[in-house]
C-alpha cells in the first residue's frame, strides 16, 4: 500500500477526469473521542468526445492503522450525474476516521451511449488532521 502525502488528486480513464481535494473539518472533530472528520470535494469532467453517465461507486478506504473498508454503492449523492462532452460535475462528501491521518482511493462506474461501461479511477488521496495522538496527553 503507498503512502500517500497529498490531500489533492487527479486521474484521466477514458477520457474521465477526476479530481479529489480533501480538508479536514476541525469544528466537527474530537480528536479526544478519536473522531476526525474530513470533507472531500470531487470534480468529475468528461474530456472525452462520448457522454458517459456515472452509475456506481467504490471507495477504499484506509485508516492510519492499516485497516480497509470498503463502501460500494449507486450514483454520488443522491445522483447518477450524466456528462456530455466537456461538462463537469462537483460534488462535496464527507468520511469520519478513528485516526489522525488516512487514505481514500477508488473508482466511479461510467456506462457510455453504446451500453459499453468502464470504472474510472480515483486517484489515492490523504486525509490529514494536523492533530497528532502525543497532542491529546
Amino acid at each position: 500500500m503507498p503512502v500517500v502525502a497529498e490531500s489533492t488528486s487527479s486521474a484521466l480513464t477514458q477520457g474521465i477526469r477526476v479530481r479529489v481535494q480533501s480538508l479536514y473539518l476541525p469544528e466537527q472533530s474530537n480528536p479526544r473521542d478519536a473522531r476526525y472528520v474530513f470533507a472531500y470535494t470531487i470534480t468529475i469532467s468528461n474530456e472525452s468526445q462520448a457522454t458517459a453517465q456515472l452509475r456506481t461507486r467504490h471507495w477504499i478506504i484506509t485508516d492510519g492503522r492499516g485497516e480497509v473498508e470498503e463502501v460500494r454503492g449507486d450514483g454520488v449523492v443522491g445522483e447518477q450525474p450524466k456528462l456530455a462532452p466537456g461538462q463537469s460535475f462537483q460534488y462535496t462528501s464527507g468520511c469520519v476516521l478513528t485516526t489522525a491521518v488516512g487514505t481514500m482511493t477508488g473508482s466511479y462506474r461510467f456506462w457510455r451511449d453504446d451500453d459499453s461501461y468502464f470504472d474510472a479511477e480515483i486517484a489515492a488521496f490523504s486525509l490529514a488532521s494536523p492533530v497528532r495522538n502525543e497532542d491529546l496527553n
